[in-house]
């Protein structure tokens, strides 16, 4: 059977890399707000579970409205592939994440999580060699690392070891690394939109299971309430379809290492939301944080490139 494979190419074109960098930034930013809705739509009495299948329904349902064909990848290789980012960049990242906070404290949640990026540098060099991080770039994620140390110990210093919860959100920061490691060949082959659509549709698959060791449901005919429906809409529009499109594009264009470094900037956004939607006060050390990150990742996109 002959395949069309234009049908999944990405449209070329010669788009500024300044406009791929915007787009990776406003991802994150989108990112680093989507902490404040999730905590909200907790309070509220939604299940981390159920947050999470409710946003990627929302974006699925829209993805599949604009890009609705083809159905399926050139191979079961492929399609393998898209299960794996589904499991990983989705329904594994975002539950075992969710589910750390329980069981240790939010500031180690946010700290080992943003290990993401040093270990996708460092899984890259072993999977393509020829790609190994150079010194500027691992002097630049050192810093950039210890800024989001500061900004999340922003209001405490507090540092509690739970293997438990840790190591649900080392396995979250695992997981977003091999997803971004596994976007580098689907991107050469398929197109963001098609990406994007997959990745969330075996999210959604395999995140059903979980369902069942959820305490209680919330009910469906609640879900209308305005601060539920209104955080849900911008949970699955803004923070899952479009960051993931524009992340997708980003890492096509940029490639996955200097794509990730914009993780780093989450913290801040998360920081920033805080203040002015719940009041949260800002001190010199989430400054000097804020400061540290910018400076890492410019020092380590930057200076990498001239090494």
């Amino acid at each position: 059977m002959n395949i069309d494979r234009s049908r999944f190419a990405s449209p070329g074109g010669s788009t500024p890399n300044l406009l791929y960098h915007i787009g990776a930034f406003i991802a994150v930013t989108a990112w680093g707000v989507a902490f404040i809705n999730t905590k909200v739509l907790l309070q509220l009495g939604l299940g981390a579970v159920e947050i999470y299948i409710y946003r990627f329904i929302i974006a699925y349902l829209l993805v599949l409205l604009i890009c609705p064909k083809p159905l399926f990848s050139h191979s079961l290789s492929d399609e393998f592939k898209f299960m794996l980012c589904g499991i990983c960049g989705n329904s594994i990242y975002f539950i075992a994440e969710n589910t750390a906070v329980k069981y240790t404290l939010v500031t180690n949640v946010s700290l080992i999580v943003t290990l993401a990026p040093i270990i996708t540098a460092l899984l890259i060099g072993i999977v393509y060699r020829s790609q190994r991080p150079g010194r500027w770039f691992m002097t630049g994620s050192v810093i950039a690392f210890m800024g989001v140390a500061c900004v999340i110990f922003n209001s405490s210093f507090v540092m509690k070891i739970n293997p438990l919860g840790d190591l649900l959100a080392l396995l979250a920061a695992v997981c977003w690394s091999v997803y971004s490691i596994l976007l580098k060949p689907l991107n050469a082959e398929y197109s963001v939109w098609f990406i994007t659509r997959k990745t969330f549709f075996y999210g959604l698959l395999t995140s059903l299971p979980f369902l069942a060791v959820e305490p209680q449901i919330f009910p469906i005919s609640q879900l209308w309430q305005p601060a539920v429906i209104g955080n849900l809409c911008f949970l699955g529009v803004i923070c899952s379809l479009v960051a993931y499109l524009l992340w997708a594009q980003a890492v096509k264009r940029l490639g996955v290492v200097s794509t990730g470094n914009y993780l780093y900037i989450s913290p801040i956004m998360t920081l920033v939301a805080s203040y002015i939607f719940l009041g949260e006060k800002v001190s010199t050390v989430g400054y000097i944080g804020c400061a540290l990150i910018l400076a890492g990742v410019v020092l380590s996109e930057k200076l990498s490139q001239h090494k």
